[in-house]
């Protein structure tokens, strides 16, 4: 077993909920869809000293794995009790009211993140799982019709016209970021991620990028 580690984020989350206790009791568990450790949810928060969480979940799992944690922690982090319950409503007919027309609002966007059961989540999913879910999501692709048809672009071999084209569309992701590389999420880059939008370009979904799947829906003005 590895010795409790150094955490250089004093004031995290992590810090105040990952105890040594905890850490001798859960630093050899791994979770069975990933295989994700403790010692990697926690890394930014041991590597960086300005992080506010400081942790990442790898899978599902983790969420049981390493309950004891991270169950304490979304609780402060959301100011929820440990009894809460998610609800969802998708009845669009309960939104009332508008943006002020007089508002110089040039374009609406929304935009969810969405995981597939099953895989990992960025920090921990495996190479084949991350081609797992690119070619799950090409054959979704291939069943959108009418207004959401359109075109996948892999970033795996991407043409530089295409690249450039996405660069000027606002559209394109890129690699780099501290965080997303320590907490282990530009594994294996670029392969398994990409982008998919309509002819439109009104709809866009990218693939395998901080989220499996992160969808975004953009439409003029304000209504």
């Amino acid at each position: 077993m590895s010795g409790f580690p150094d955490i250089k984020s004093k004031h995290s989350l992590v810090a105040k909920y990952v105890t040594e206790p905890l850490w001798n009791k859960l630093s050899k568990e791994e979770t069975k869809t990933s295989g994700f450790t403790l010692s990697k949810a926690i890394a930014c928060a041991v590597q960086f000293d300005n992080q506010h969480c400081g942790i990442y979940a790898g899978d599902s799992d983790s969420y049981t794995v390493f309950g004891e944690v991270f169950d304490p922690l979304i609780q402060e982090y959301h100011g929820i009790s440990a009894d809460s319950k998610h609800t969802s409503d998708m009845d669009a007919t309960k939104i009332k009211g508008n943006i002020d027309p007089k508002a110089p609002v040039k374009s609406t966007r929304i935009r969810v993140g969405r995981s597939i059961d099953g895989f990992g989540l960025s920090p921990g999913i495996t190479k084949e799982q991350r081609l797992g879910v690119e070619n799950l999501m090409k054959k979704a692709f291939d069943n959108l019709k009418d207004d959401l048809a359109g075109t996948y672009f892999p970033l795996t071999g991407m043409d530089e016209a295409v690249r450039q084209q996405l660069v000027d569309d606002h559209f394109l992701f890129m690699s780099g970021d501290p965080n997303l590389k320590v907490a282990g999420m530009e594994r294996d880059w670029p392969e398994g991620r990409g982008i998919f939008h309509n002819k439109e370009k009104t709809f866009l979904t990218w693939v395998n990028e901080e989220d499996q799947l992160r969808i975004i829906s953009m439409e003029k003005g304000g209504d």
